[in-house]
């Protein structure tokens, strides 16, 4: 698989399960990127407030290790919020 392809793979295994993934406990987003060190493996990139042991969590909201052949890389990102595309404070 060329490297566009890959990414085109991951984006489509992104679309097809983030809404699954994004009602498991402490998943605040999901995304495509690469796999963290020297590799540029294309991954599923699942954003978590923060990272807990397995044993902390309900089975259903455990992560798997890949979907669809795309490895799962699980990042911790803290609490997401929604800001003003604005240049300061409204008047």
């Amino acid at each position: 698989m060329t490297p566009e392809q890959a990414l085109e793979h991951a984006r489509a295994v992104s679309r097809a399960n983030a809404d699954r993934l994004l009602a498991k406990a402490n998943v605040v987003g999901v995304g495509v990127g690469y796999l963290s060190g020297a590799r540029q493996e294309v991954a599923l990139v699942v954003m978590v407030k923060q990272k807990l042991p397995p044993a902390q969590l309900r089975e259903e909201d455990l992560l798997p290790l890949e979907i669809d052949g795309v490895p799962v890389e699980i990042r911790v990102v803290g609490e997401l919020r929604a800001q003003s595309a604005g240049k300061g404070p409204a008047t």
